[in-house]
């Protein structure tokens, strides 16, 4: 497949490509530079995509900080961590946090903490709490969070 694509012809992957699942300007940028397109033709399909609402940052950050919390159980560090290295802005990440609602994540929280605790094999106490903190950690959630979780398992 060495023949070139033209600016239409890669546009027109780019739109279905950005209407199949949201994207992040950096994914799509890449993809065109994948594809063979040249950097003036790159801007060129970005406008474009952003100009039809094919490419919108806000609802992609909105979309992935619900996807992720919902689906993979991520605190918000790591979602946060993530959109930053995506290059997504500041206002947008904070926006795409709005949509995981305070009580969602608190109960989230306490029934993957508890979920993980009850399968933890470990019969080294401090070992277990290891793994456990670990893990919570490791997913995004809040230190404090993790670290009173633990105390309230413990007792």
């Amino acid at each position: 497949m060495n023949e070139k694509l033209t600016r239409n012809e890669a546009q027109l992957k780019l739109e279905y490509y950005c209407s199949y699942q949201e994207r992040c300007h950096q994914e799509v940028v890449q993809k065109l530079y994948d594809l063979g397109m040249k950097s003036n033709e790159v801007d060129a399909i970005v406008v474009h995509l952003l100009q039809n609402n094919f490419l919108n940052e806000e609802r992609f950050a909105r979309s992935f900080a619900r996807g992720k919390f919902r689906i993979k159980h991520w605190g918000k560090i790591r979602i946060v961590n993530e959109l930053k290295q995506r290059q997504i802005s500041a206002p947008n990440i904070k926006c795409g946090l709005t949509e995981i609602s305070v009580e969602d994540y608190h109960d989230t929280f306490k029934k993957l903490a508890q979920r993980h605790w009850e399968t933890i094999k470990e019969t080294n106490v401090q070992k277990k709490k290891k793994k456990f903190c670990d893990y919570l950690l490791r997913k995004g959630w809040e230190s404090n969070l993790v670290y009173d979780r633990l105390k309230e398992l413990e007792s």
